[in-house]
């Protein structure tokens, strides 16, 4: 899931805005796979249903990166003393107060710049975070990680970038690459990257186990992905009928990830405000919302090749569900 890749629809009624995210809908709906960009989903709605997903039983990522964390943490920042991180999709900054703490703990830095799309949930977050930790600087980013990285606030060395969760999966391999990249440049001589990895179906951890993570009995999942509907029609003014979707996920071992749909239970026709041509949803048809793809070492290993980075560390949990990795510039 994205956490854990978002584009601010905080300020879509602005002209300019406005228009891109309309053309960006209407180009994915026009697909021969009908799409939508995640990023769409993250509203505050979006935001406050995500972070329940990660506290689902059947939502295995976040307790097995959570554990590395609090494993590795500790350690990693004694040694390599980083004076601030910078976490990208950084939602409610759960996971992050580990390394937080570790950086408290050891007295290595007190600079932590959160970076989201959702802008009231990242800045209720980051006053949160001034509120617990005492001394602790935090410089929110209204930002969508999925475009070039500016991070306006300065630096001081060695600094870490962080992407947890396993939001590099929302990225097909291309977009990854992309992604990483931007990471890449980011980086100076003693700066680290951390990221958090799903890994691919394996010995324990078997494709239903990863399809549950996806399909929790409660429907949180569910309603989380027809929220993107719920976006698009209040910003755009689009009127996609909610009760004629159903959520749909499952793993495609073809491209190794999960993939979440919306599946049409009835043909409708979906119309736009701006005179564009309507779009039209057969019965049985689906608009693809999210991919999460799933990871070995030699993927990684190539993904950041292609992107000048090196992998420095990695660590699995003793079941090999998830990967915590530490990289620098190659």
């Amino acid at each position: 899931m994205l956490t854990e890749t978002r584009e601010s629809v905080d300020v879509a009624r602005e002209a300019p805005a406005h228009q891109a995210m309309l053309s960006d809908v209407l180009a994915g709906l026009r697909l021969p796979q009908k799409q939508l960009s995640p990023k769409y989903f993250y509203d505050t709605r979006g935001s406050e249903l995500f972070e329940q997903i990660t506290r689902l039983e059947e939502y295995y990522p976040t307790r097995k990166e959570r554990s590395l964390l609090e494993q590795w943490m500790p350690s990693w920042v004694h040694e390599l003393r980083p004076a601030a991180l910078v976490e990208l999709g950084a939602g409610s900054a759960d996971k992050s107060r580990i390394v937080l703490d570790a950086m408290s703990r050891y007295e290595t830095g007190n600079l932590y710049v959160p970076v989201d799309v959702s802008g009231e949930f990242l800045h209720e977050t980051a006053q949160r975070l001034r509120d617990e930790y005492n001394g602790l600087r935090v410089e929110p980013e209204v930002a969508d990680i999925t475009e070039p990285l500016e991070i306006s606030v300065p630096l001081p060395r060695p600094s870490w970038l962080a992407l947890l969760g396993s939001t590099i999966g929302n990225c097909d391999p291309v977009g990854a690459v992309r992604l990483l990249c931007r990471v890449a440049r980011q980086l100076r001589p003693g700066d680290r990257f951390l990221m958090g990895a799903d890994l691919r179906p394996g010995g324990a951890k078997t494709v239903q186990r990863v399809e549950r993570a996806y399909n929790d009995v409660a429907g949180v999942t569910a309603e989380f992905n027809l929220n993107v509907l719920r976006v698009l029609n209040r910003e755009l003014g689009i009127d996609f009928d909610l009760d004629a979707f159903e959520h749909r996920a499952f793993y495609n071992a073809e491209h190794g990830r999960i993939e979440m749909h919306l599946k049409a239970v009835g043909q409708q026709m979906v119309t736009f405000p701006n005179g564009a041509a309507p779009v039209y949803i057969e019965s049985g048809e689906s608009i693809r919302t999210e991919i999460s793809c799933k990871y070995d070492r030699e993927t990684i290993d190539l993904l950041f090749a292609e992107a000048g980075l090196c992998v420095e560390r990695w660590v699995e949990d003793p079941e090999g569900f998830f990967a915590l990795m530490l990289a620098t510039r190659a």
